[in-house]
């Protein structure tokens, strides 16, 4: 039995790209009989797991539950403000260390997922070696690169990324661009490296098209089928909404753009002062929904995906996006064209490039339109199915498999 240990994910669910990220690897991974896996998940705090709400989770003491035949644990984190994360990362290893060594499990492997915890790795690191044990890392994206940290913080990162990708075992990328970053950057380190995906699915929504929840968010929201683009991100600086506003301000479009995102009232102040987009009554901010059945029926009938998305990683909205809506305009960066290939249109950050691309979408004939819609979900099908994720790591963990 191969004892799999993840740390770095706040719960188990549909709060955020690792928290669904393990919801579904624990989903696919129970046929697994060889693997056993263990998720650490925070007790309390911002983004916290609450398991009674985990259809199927099966309470073990008040400290842990059994969720798809996972073993999740859930820590008490304490108020740290901006250092809370990496209290919690470091707590969260240091436990499964001392898990280990009662249980006298053998040759654990330890899965991080970020670039958090470097000034402490070195410390763990050997500790996870005297269990005979391995150190792998998800490295993420460019985090060190988000605008929204000040420059010592994304010095912080820069440096934390270098000292956990040189204690590492094995660097598990998952994205193509991100492998080829880490081997090139950290050459005199001789990583070894990986790639396995994220995951998305193709699966419609189960809301039907006349469904009180769908219809009543539409009328909500002033929005009609087919009759709005669509943003679904965080609304930070390097997912490039100020570009997307302005260009989408100077478009003929009679559409209206729809944008689901993480509050940021600094710099949405910020870019209105700048845009005055507040005045173009084509635009709606919608606010979040962690509702991903509704999530998914507001996709799957927006006339268009628009994804501003730089900065490393295979994106899950990408995936997502690919996997529900028809029409997909994508920022012209590596790590997107990576994932989308042909199965989607392109633009740039050069002014007029995202406006004439818009213009052109409004004229696409449906068929074209429908036939984009379909060749990408193939490519959800064919590179990026939750099933196929499961099996890479089945393949990367399970005693006497070994991943191509």
């Amino acid at each position: 039995m191969q004892h799999v240990f993840i740390c770095g994910a706040k719960s188990v669910g549909r709060y955020g790209g690792y928290e669904t990220f393990v919801e579904e690897l624990a989903v696919y991974s129970q046929k697994y009989s060889d693997i056993k896996l263990h998720i650490l998940c925070k007790a309390n705090g911002e983004g916290c797991v609450d398991e009674t709400k985990l259809k199927g989770a099966v309470s073990l003491s008040p400290t842990e539950f059994e969720y798809y035949g996972a073993h999740c644990i859930k820590l008490h984190v304490p108020n740290l403000g901006a250092a809370t994360a990496i209290w919690y990362d470091t707590a969260a290893v240091s436990f499964c260390l001392k898990y280990c060594r009662e249980h006298q499990i053998p040759k654990p492997i330890f899965y991080i997922l970020t670039c958090r915890i470097g000034p402490m790795i070195g410390h763990l690191a050997r500790q996870i070696k005297k269990l005979g044990g391995q150190l792998q890392l998800n490295p993420d994206g460019h985090e060190w690169k988000r605008q929204k940290w000040p420059a010592p913080v994304r010095k912080y990162w820069k440096l934390s990324e270098r000292q956990m990708v040189h204690a590492a075992d094995l660097v598990i990328c998952d994205s193509l661009n991100i492998e080829k970053y880490i081997q090139e950057t950290y050459k005199a380190y001789a990583p070894k490296t990986t790639y396995i995906s994220y995951g998305a699915d193709v699966e419609p929504s189960v809301l039907e098209h006349d469904d009180p929840v769908f219809q009543s968010y539409l009328k909500k929201h002033g929005l009609a089928v087919d009759e709005y683009y669509l943003v679904v991100c965080r609304f930070v600086p390097e997912n490039n909404i100020e570009t997307i506003l302005r260009e989408f301000m100077q478009c003929d479009t009679r559409r209206k753009l729809a944008i689901i995102m993480t509050p940021n009232e600094k710099y949405y102040g910020k870019l209105e002062e700048k845009l005055h987009f507040e005045q173009d009554p084509r635009i709606c901010f919608l606010g979040t929904t962690y509702d991903q059945d509704l999530l998914r029926k507001i996709r799957e009938n927006a006339y268009a995906y628009l994804h501003g998305h730089e900065v490393g990683g295979t994106n899950p909205s990408l995936l997502e996006s690919l996997g529900a809506t028809k029409l997909n305009l994508l920022l012209d960066v590596p790590f997107n064209t990576e994932v989308a290939q042909d199965a989607a249109l392109y633009w740039t950050k050069k002014p007029g490039s995202l406006a004439a691309l818009i213009h052109r979408a409004d004229r696409l004939p449906e068929k074209e339109r429908e036939a984009m819609g379909e060749k990408a979900k193939e490519r959800i099908r064919a590179e990026y199915s939750w099933q196929h994720i499961a099996d890479e790591y089945e393949a990367l963990w399970s005693p006497g498999k070994k991943k191509e």
